[in-house]
Order: structure tokens, then sequence, then C-alpha cells
């Protein structure tokens, strides 16, 4: 098991914000799942509550996305995360956030109980800005843009 963030290989600005934001060493979820994410690998986790699942797979996910030029980027959608509920949505939302604070990411997170309207307009400011992840509430995104021909969710990252 990885003792410290730093045994990880993550970029230097994810370490950084990992020691402003007071993290001494990875959770054992953290050190057996971001080696293979940061491979490509798929990966299957399994933690309880409170263990830095979140931490888990964005920081990979953040430091491939940062590996990217714009070019490889294009416009089109670059991470979609899908949680649960809406307060797991915004939870990741503010947690990836913070984790790319040095990277200049930009998260959006989708879900119900708010107008589509306004999800839809800054999904869309998002899609002009070039970056960003979204965080959305599956049932909830699947089927404000699904159609019925075929079924897909996609989002600005």
């Amino acid at each position: 098991m990885t003792s410290t963030f730093d045994d990880l290989d993550l970029r230097p600005e994810l370490l950084t914000t990992l020691t402003e934001l007071g993290y001494e060493e990875p959770t054992p979820i953290q050190s057996e799942a971001i080696p293979p994410l940061l491979e490509g690998r798929d990966l299957l986790g399994q933690a309880a509550t409170g263990t830095g699942k979140t931490a888990a797979f964005a920081l990979p996910l953040l430091h491939g996305l940062a590996s990217l030029g714009k070019r490889e980027r294009g416009a089109g959608p670059v991470a979609l995360v899908l949680a649960p509920t809406r307060e797991l949505a915004m939870q990741v939302s503010e947690a990836t956030h913070r984790y790319g604070k040095l990277l200049g990411a930009r998260v959006l997170p989708v879900y119900g109980g708010t107008p589509i309207g306004r999800q839809l307009r800054e999904l869309e400011r998002e899609l002009e800005r070039g970056s960003g992840v979204s965080a959305s509430r599956f049932a909830s995104l699947s089927s404000r843009v699904s159609t019925p021909a075929s079924p897909s969710a996609s989002a600005h990252a």
C-alpha cells in the first residue's frame, strides 16, 4: 500500500492542493484505486462512507484531464460523473472543484428539482469555455437528455 500521496505520481498541482487541504496520507481506497486509474484501467471500488472514495476517482480524473491538450479535449464532453442523489452530485462537484482548483478545472453539477433551463444555460456556457467536469444525478440527467431512439447522457466537462 502507498504511504504518501507523492508515491502515487499525481501532478504537482494536485499534490499542492492535497497539502493545502490538510491531506496527509492516502486512505486504503485511495492507495488501491489511484494507481490503476492513472494507468487508464477500469476499476470498481467499494468502501465505507467517509473513506475518501471521491478523491480516489476524482484525483486520477483531474490528473488525466490536465494531461490533455485543448485539441485533444475538443469541444465535446470531457468527463461525466454520475451520482445517485442530488446531495451526492453536489458533494462530488464541490470536492472535484476543490481538488482541481490549481488546474483550472470547472465543475458543473446537473440534477433534478431545479429549473432545467437554468442548468442548460450554465452547461452551454461551460461548453463555450471548453473545460469542466459534470457531476450529475443519473436518473434526472438521463431523463432530461435522452432521446427515444438513443438513450444517452452527456455533459461537458
